[in-house]
């Protein structure tokens, strides 16, 4: 295929810039200067469509959202770890949390009405300082159907 460069850029990785914001409690953000070498990891639960069986196929039935899950690895030997642990003796809920990447071109996660599913202290045996937080709630997937208006078709 002529005309493709083979040496297409691979782009850059910047850890310092992978961060968490909850916008509902500014106080239990995580900046990268918080977080264990695991850092953050968002995972999706459930299919964008469900595929209905027919006699003779299938009928597609879009989802509006699915579960995410979002696993954060904090340092237990900061006060922000605490913060995250009292926040889970008086309310789990948190609310919207987005997770911004390590990297400028990959766009910020947003996980809407998150809970504090489990806070994992860890070892306390004098050689792992991470405690891991994870978030569970809603990704909204397949948006153009909240365009959708009765009776009409949206694909």
């Amino acid at each position: 295929m002529a005309g493709l460069n083979p040496l297409t850029n691979q782009g850059l990785l910047n850890r310092l810039i992978t961060h968490v914001t909850v916008s509902g409690y500014p106080n239990l953000n995580i900046q990268s200067s918080y977080m264990g070498k695991a850092m953050a990891t968002v995972t999706f639960e459930g299919d964008n469509v469900d595929q209905i069986g027919t006699a003779t196929a299938y009928v597609p039935s879009p989802n509006p959202y699915v579960m995410a899950q979002a696993v954060v690895s904090t340092l237990r030997t900061q006060t922000l770890a605490s913060a995250w642990l009292a926040q889970m003796q008086t309310n789990a809920q948190v609310g919207d949390v987005t997770i911004f990447y390590d990297s400028t071109t990959f766009a910020p996660i947003t996980i809407s009405n998150c809970s504090l599913f489990n806070v994992d202290p860890g070892p306390s045996d004098g050689t792992n300082p991470e405690m891991k937080i994870t978030l569970k709630g809603i990704y909204y997937v397949n948006s153009v159907l909240w365009a959708a208006t009765p009776g009409t078709a949206i694909f």
